[in-house]
């Protein structure tokens, strides 16, 4: 499949991190009364749902291997973020959550696994239950785990440079293609970006039909 030009049955999307990048970060919360967007944040859902583009959110929740809390206990917090979403003009598509550790104490969910970022898991699941064009969508959070999780899923990376990366270990695959300083900014770097790849689909198909008219003479 063409990557610039992708098969028109499948979407691009937008890949939210959830904790430190859409919501302030609370270590292991699941009341949504705790839930906060982080600066930014209510901005980039406005700024995003114009796009028309699929907002998904792929979040690493370990407390569930750590016994923290419960899987079930997550859909909480999708039905407050899917509230959250709507007050900003925004849906929320898809809630896609890891809830393993290697080093958990819960049996079932102590094990290395696909899905927890940096795998690229969570994004591929989200492709194949949504029908999405990966190299055309976008991965946005605010550790390189998160940009590492995009680009090997197929997806641009941004990295917002709020304080959650402390580490910076970069490998190729860690390296972002935008860094900005909050979720506001990556949701225009987006919208700039989808729109330039638009204007060029649409040139691309003026240039088709000119041409098939020009065999037809």
């Amino acid at each position: 499949m063409n990557a610039s030009y992708p098969d028109h049955r499948l979407r691009a999307a937008v890949f939210l991190d959830k904790d430190g990048t859409l919501l302030a970060d609370v270590p292991h919360n699941v009341e949504p009364a705790r839930m906060r967007f982080a600066p930014g944040a209510a901005a980039a859902l406005r700024v995003l749902a114009g796009s028309g583009l699929p907002l998904h959110v792929v979040s690493n929740q370990p407390g569930v291997a750590f016994g923290y809390f419960s899987e079930a206990a997550l859909d909480k917090v999708r039905r407050r973020l899917a509230l959250m979403f709507a007050q900003c003009g925004a849906t929320l598509t898809g809630f896609h959550c890891c809830p393993h550790h290697e080093d958990g104490a819960v049996a079932r969910y102590a094990r290395r696994c696909g899905c927890r970022k940096p795998a690229p898991g969570l994004l591929l699941a989200a492709a194949w239950a949504h029908r999405l064009h990966l190299q055309s969508s976008w991965m946005i959070g605010d550790i390189l785990d998160d940009v590492e999780a995009g680009h090997a899923a197929g997806c641009r990376s941004i990295l917002v440079n709020c304080g959650g990366e402390t580490q910076w270990c970069f490998t190729p695959a860690r390296i972002p293609d935008a860094i900005v300083p909050n979720l506001e900014q990556a949701a225009l770097h987006v919208v700039r970006n989808v729109a330039n790849a638009r204007s060029r689909l649409s040139l691309h198909a003026d240039e088709t039909m000119v041409a098939r008219r020009g065999c037809d003479v």
